[in-house]
């Protein structure tokens, strides 16, 4: 009699156990769902977004700044744009989505994903001025960099093919760039030839990721080997990739292509979050701390010859600050519930 009753009490426990868990598993549930739902409801006193026309040419009445829309509401996640000098006034929604973008000159490179039944898809998109979608080409993993050339004819993506962090070790990236003038595409920058220390370089663990163009042959990139990052300078006539200095991850080219603006690895940080706001001079290889003492995980933009623009999280996604690119200054958010911003004009 005693054996039945501890049987039936253990029946009891685990029927409980199991509609506990249940209802443990339909709260998590119905929390994404509504969260998901509240996403798509404007938030009290967040930015004003209006659907509208977008171009990426330069504007008549003043320069522009295009990104990627966070604010909750029916248009997160679109391309918008805002006037450069009034980045706190009324967004315009392009009603074009993109994970990760960048423009210039008319041209705009738009990193998509594909929503499937099981599994996501991911593609880069080339955009003309108008947001015309004129090729796509389909993308091997996670979107997670982008860069237009100052004259529009090249474009450039990287995604995580493994991985989706660069804090880590464990991640494998590829990084493509399309001339859109023929569609040439160089699908895989890993099959340029690597020279470092004035060496032809090879190694099965390279990776490649944060192109920044200065012309329509000559870029920058990171190249990851043996543990170490390097800044290299690529050349797409010659396909070649040469390292130039160490300690430099996603860089960023000024406008007059004298410096470049990058994430550092400073040693006695934590290992997921181990990264500054750097300058580096090109001609001294002289490097130049930010006044940025947070994490930044981010390919900043140069909003013009002395000031940066990147992103940082928020409380909708992320927000893009700006700070002095010499060094001091006060970090200041510019932009609230915004991402991958390029300026036009």
């Amino acid at each position: 009699m005693n054996q039945s009753l501890q049987t039936r009490g253990r029946v009891v426990i685990l029927l409980v156990a199991v509609l506990l868990l249940g209802s443990v598993g339909t709260g998590a549930v119905l929390y994404a769902s509504d969260r998901s739902a509240r996403k798509d409801q404007v938030q009290p006193g967040g930015p004003v977004v209006t659907r509208g026309p977008v171009s990426l040419q330069a504007s008549a009445t003043g320069r522009q700044l295009v990104f990627r829309n966070m604010a909750w509401g029916p248009h997160r996640d679109e391309l918008a744009t805002v006037p450069a000098d009034h980045p706190d006034g009324p967004r315009t929604a392009s009603g074009v989505q993109c994970l990760r973008f960048h423009a210039a000159a008319g041209t705009g490179v738009c990193l998509q994903a594909e929503r499937g039944a099981l599994q996501d898809s991911y593609r880069a998109v080339v955009l003309d001025d108008r947001l015309r979608e004129l090729r796509s080409f389909p993308a091997a993993g996670i979107p997670t960099r982008s860069r237009v050339s100052p004259s529009g004819h090249l474009a450039a993506w990287t995604v995580f093919v493994s991985g989706d962090s660069y804090a880590g070790t464990a991640f494998s990236t590829r990084t493509s760039i399309v001339d859109v003038r023929d569609w040439n595409l160089r699908d895989n920058l890993e099959a340029f030839d690597v020279i470092k220390d004035g060496r032809p370089y090879q190694a099965p663990d390279l990776n490649i990721w944060g192109v920044t163009f200065a012309d329509d042959n000559v870029f920058y990139a990171t190249v990851a080997t043996g543990g170490q990052t390097y800044l290299v300078r690529g050349d797409l006539g010659a396909r070649t990739l040469t390292t130039l200095h160490q300690n430099v991850e996603c860089p960023s080219l000024s406008p007059d292509g004298t410096r470049i603006a990058y994430k550092k690895r400073v040693p006695g940080l934590p290992d997921d979050s181990p990264w500054r706001l750097y300058v580096l001079d090109l001609a001294t290889m002289t490097e130049t701390a930010t006044g940025e003492q947070r994490n930044i995980d981010d390919q900043a933009v140069w909003s013009d010859a002395s000031t940066l623009l990147y992103a940082l999280p928020g409380d909708f996604g992320a927000d893009l600050w700006t700070v002095p690119a010499a060094g001091g200054g006060e970090p200041r958010r510019l932009l609230e519930a915004a991402v991958a911003p390029a300026f036009l004009g």
